[in-house]
């Protein structure tokens, strides 16, 4: 498993959050979208929202899971709050996700299947077409410190695409 640079991250704590995000996303696919699913966390483990990609039935192309729920976030919470508060996502955050996890300014972001794994999954999916720009990266060129936890093996994360994007 990849992760942050630093501590070891206890991930008995991550996992059923991280589990809860891929249940989202097997929502989202039920659904009709595509599927990504993310749940905020505050300091205390109490999830307090959760959301899922509505790219499909909303027909917007930036109802991604994570921003959905930065949006409802940031209307709900002040900064000071969301810095203490961690982000699970099925999927590693794409660098649109990634930019708005940033200005809403959530501490922590902890993902399963990486973007890179994301993408030999999708291929050249019209509906998907990948960056190859690590949640990182993006996070490493803004003045706020974002913790990354992840890739995290999770089978089940991988599970939730088989099959949708062959077309």
């Amino acid at each position: 498993m990849n992760q942050h640079q630093g501590e070891e991250p206890d991930l008995d704590r991550h996992l059923p959050y991280l589990q809860r995000a891929v249940e989202l996303a097997r929502q989202a696919r039920e659904h009709g979208n595509h599927p990504f699913g993310a749940l905020l966390v505050d300091d205390q483990g109490n999830i307090l929202l959760e959301a899922e990609n509505s790219v499909v039935t909303e027909r917007d192309c930036t109802g991604h899971a994570e921003t959905n729920l930065v949006r409802a976030a940031s209307r709900k919470y002040p900064v000071e709050f969301l810095e203490r508060c961690t982000l699970y996502t099925s999927t590693e955050p794409c660098a649109m996700c990634a930019g708005a996890i940033y200005w809403a300014g959530i501490g922590k972001v902890v993902y399963a299947l990486s973007e890179a794994d994301l993408r030999q999954m999708t291929g050249a999916h019209a509906e998907n077409p990948t960056l190859d720009l690590p949640c990182r990266e993006v996070f490493q060129r803004g003045q706020r410190r974002i913790e990354v936890i992840g890739p995290v093996d999770l089978a089940e994360a991988h599970q939730v695409h088989l099959g949708f994007w062959d077309s």
